[in-house]
Order: C-alpha cells, then sequence, then structure tokens
C-alpha cells in the first residue's frame, strides 16, 4: 500500500474541497462538517465506527488510454478500497461527477452498507444513467466492494458465494490482412496456452476496427479519421478470410470475432449466415445497442453464437434479449454498468436464463477493473469467457498485483479485497493525454461522407 501523502501535482489526484484548474475561487461547501443528507436510520453514533473520510480520484494512462480511479478512503489507518471508472471518451466529466457530487454525499458515512448507498448516489441525480453517471458510480462501488473485502480478510470472489472454478477461461486478440498470416498469429496464441483467440481481419481501403495499420499513411488517417467505412466491402472479404483461418487452425481452437455495431440489420443477418462454416465461438457486436429488437432474426439466420452488451449502461438492457434467448453472452462492462452491486444481479439473470457471461476487458478498463471483473468470473456459475488485456510493464508498476493471464487462464489473486494496489508516484511518470486525443477513435464516416457507428 502506498501513503495518503504524496508529492505536489503527481498523477493530478482531486479531492471534493479542491477547486477545478483555472477556477479563481473554491465552489463553496455544500455541507457542513459532520453533515449527512439523507443519513441512514440504522447509522451508529459511535464516534469510531467505521467512516468514509475522503474520496479522491486519480488520471493516469501507463497503457496508453485514459484511466479514472476512484479511492474512498476511512477512519481506520491504512483501510481504503480501489475503483475503476475509466471511459477514455469522458475521462474529466467521469471524474467531475465522482469529485463534486458523489465524493462530497460519501464522506461521514459508513462504507459497509454499499446497496444502500449505490442506490442513493444513483438516486441523487434524478435523471439517473447514461454511460458518464454510470461509469463514476461503479468507481465508488468497487471501491466499496474492497473495503468490504478488506475488512473481511477474504479475496472479494469469496464475498460473491466462493469460487465455482478454479481459474478463467481469457481470450487475446490477433489481427492481420491474409487468412494465413492471422492462422500463425492464432496458432501462436494456441501455443501460448490460449483456447481463445479474437481474430480481427483488414479490410483493403476502409477504416477497420481492431487491426494495425498497414503503413505510416494509413496510421495518419486513422489518427485524422479522414479514411471511411466500407460496409460492402467488408461483408465481401472478411468472411472468406475467417472459414480459411478456420481450415488453416482447425477445430481445436476457439475463434471469435467482433463486427463493432458497424452493420444494418441486414448486413448483420448476411453476415451471420456468411460466417456459419468458420464455426465461431461468438460474433460480437453484430448489431448496435439502437437495433437490438433485430437479434430475433439474426437467430433465425444461423446458428452462430451472439454476444453483446459493452456499451449497454443499464442491467434492463440486457433483459429483454435474455428473455428472448436470442443472445448466447453477455458482455458486461462492469464501470459503464455502475460497478459490481447491479453486475452481479445481472449475472445471476444470465445464469437464470441460460446464457453465459463474456466480460469486457481491453485496455481502457485498469487493472482495478479487471479484479472486479476476475471476482465475477470465479464465482459465477454462468461465466463464459473474459477477454484480457495485454497490459504493459508500465501498467503493472502502477497496478501492483495486476491480473496477468498465465497460458491463457486468468487466477484469483488470494490477497483481501481486489488484491490489486495503486502506485500514486509511479503512475505519476504517465499523464492523460489532452480529451480529444481518445474521441477520435470513436469517430467514423461512410464512404458517402454519413457518420457511421464505431
Amino acid at each position: 500500500m502506498t501513503p495518503p501523502e504524496r508529492a505536489a501535482g503527481a498523477v493530478t489526484p482531486r479531492v471534493p474541497s479542491s477547486p477545478s484548474p483555472g477556477a479563481s475561487t473554491p465552489p463553496r461547501a455544500a455541507l457542513a462538517p459532520g453533515e449527512v443528507l439523507a443519513p441512514a436510520p440504522w447509522a451508529s453514533a459511535d464516534p469510531d465506527a467505521l467512516r468514509v473520510t475522503a474520496v479522491r480520484t486519480f488520471l493516469c494512462a501507463p497503457q496508453g488510454c485514459p484511466y479514472v480511479i476512484v479511492r474512498v478512503e476511512t477512519n481506520q489507518p491504512g483501510l481504503y478500497g480501489l475503483g475503476c471508472a475509466s471511459d477514455p471518451q469522458r475521462t474529466r466529466a467521469i471524474r467531475s461527477v465522482v469529485d463534486d457530487y458523489y465524493g462530497p454525499m460519501l464522506v461521514g458515512r459508513d462504507p459497509s452498507d454499499i446497496e444502500d448507498l449505490h442506490r442513493l448516489l444513483l438516486n441523487s441525480g434524478y435523471w439517473r444513467g447514461g454511460s458518464i453517471g454510470q461509469n463514476a458510480l461503479a468507481g465508488v462501488d468497487v471501491a466499496l466492494w474492497d473495503i468490504k473485502g478488506k475488512v473481511a480478510g477474504l479475496p472479494l470472489h469469496q464475498l460473491l458465494g466462493g469460487r465455482a472454478r478454479l481459474a478463467a477461461d481469457a481470450y487475446t486478440h490477433v489481427d492481420g490482412f491474409e487468412a494465413g498470416e492471422i492462422a500463425e498469429k492464432v496458432l501462436a496464441a494456441a501455443e501460448d496456452g490460449y483456447r481463445h483467440v479474437r481474430v480481427q481481419v483488414a479490410v483493403p481501403g476502409t477504416d477497420t476496427y481492431g487491426t494495425a495499420p498497414r503503413d505510416e499513411a494509413e496510421r495518419r488517417r486513422r489518427a485524422l479519421r479522414s479514411g471511411s467505412w466500407d460496409s460492402l466491402g467488408y461483408l465481401r472479404h472478411v468472411p472468406p478470410v475467417l472459414r480459411e483461418i478456420r481450415e488453416r487452425v482447425g477445430p481445436d481452437v476457439e475463434l471469435l470475432h467482433d463486427a463493432h455495431e458497424r452493420l444494418t440489420p441486414s448486413q448483420a443477418r448476411e453476415l451471420v449466415h456468411e460466417v456459419e462454416d468458420a464455426r465461431l465461438f461468438f460474433l460480437e457486436d453484430a448489431l448496435a445497442p439502437e437495433d437490438a429488437a433485430h437479434f430475433g432474426q439474426l437467430r433465425t439466420a444461423g446458428s452462430v453464437p451472439l454476444a453483446v452488451g459493452e456499451l449497454y449502461h443499464d442491467i434492463g438492457m440486457y433483459l429483454p434479449l435474455l428473455e428472448a434467448r436470442v443472445i448466447d453472452f453477455a458482455r458486461i462492462r462492469i464501470p459503464t454498468l455502475g460497478g459490481l452491486t447491479p453486475t452481479r444481479k445481472l449475472v445471476a439473470a444470465v445464469e437464470l436464463f441460460g446464457a453465459r457471461t463474456a466480460p469486457h476487458g481491453p485496455g481502457d478498463v485498469s487493472p482495478v477493473g479487471m479484479a472486479a471483473n476476475l471476482a465475477l468470473d470465479i464465482s459465477s456459475p454462468a461465466f463464459g469467457v473474459q477477454e484480457a488485456a495485454a497490459f504493459r510493464e508500465a501498467t503493472r508498476e502502477v497496478f501492483p498485483g495486476t491480473p496477468v493471464p498465465e497460458r491463457g487462464w486468468l487466477h484469483p489473486s488470494p490477497l483481501p479485497g481486489l488484491g490489486v494496489d495503486f502506485d500514486e508516484s509511479a503512475a505519476a511518470k504517465y499523464p492523460v493525454t489532452a480529451p480529444l486525443e481518445h474521441d477520435r477513435w470513436a469517430l467514423l464516416r461512410n464512404t458517402d461522407g454519413s457518420v457511421q457507428r464505431p
């Protein structure tokens, strides 16, 4: 654990009483010292009872994308919890929600009452929900669960019901231009122990998701998002490449593919039909959230398992799809869903409806967020597969205890709580980029110039 003292300016942490950069005067405190809004009637009057004393946020980018880390501190020396509120496109907005709203409301309260605090903070905005508020809420919520595990002296998965498996099966990512090139990468990943591999195929002449640029000119186009997306070119090119990859790697490696919401419902139906012989473990995000009602048509277009959900910011968005039995995997993102408190209830629903979980875990989810994923993976019978980021050495330095796959498997930490810590001094070496640097990632146009979803 790192001490609460720190050098001025490191990691740009903020506490609720600090003015925003550039502000002329600090904001006036809404609460007098010791005041608590809507106090719980069961709250202890014991002055030595466990209480939240501060909520701090930190911005850093050791992985290259911005992380928002929330630290909830208590009146017990050395006892604090960490949460991940990371959203690379709205980093500062999320930080403001934590610093200016949720943090001040938590100070003075018992951090043990997670259900009560989650609902209180959720409803405090009145126009509740949305990805910004949910990410902020998740940062606080996961930190409270981390505290609860540390108080109990138990790893977090033990608080969620205990172990349901030895380790979490993980999948890694490969990409390329030709089937032979990609197949070699798949087989190399299998040699490293991965039983599941996501494959992304570069489409000539189009801005393809999930693939590395071929040359400097293409890298520059992507930086400016001056290229275009050609869905018809994708549909002509990708299915035969996926089928050939399957032929080259054989039946023993599970292949996954992400369409990344870039297709119309009719195009998605065509894709499902055309990739049938590739025998995918799942096809991810064949439809955008706005088109979710069309999943029933995809189910009848073929037998390819369907995965969706990383963009969903409310667990209720999954329920019609689970009830209709039209998806096979829920791609849950704990930060965007508001934390462990609602997500663990969704995971129970996934189990009851016979589907499985495939938690979102690329590099834009911090090791703190990955540890929260792992707690659910290990404890839920509904777990399917876990996306595994290749965390850089810098990221592992900033987050001691970072979950790292071993031969394609993620093992839970035996330490109390999440089992991941945060080194503020190390994080200071990796400041976040300007806001628009990551906004550009989601900008895309079609060949006719119209705006396309990511």
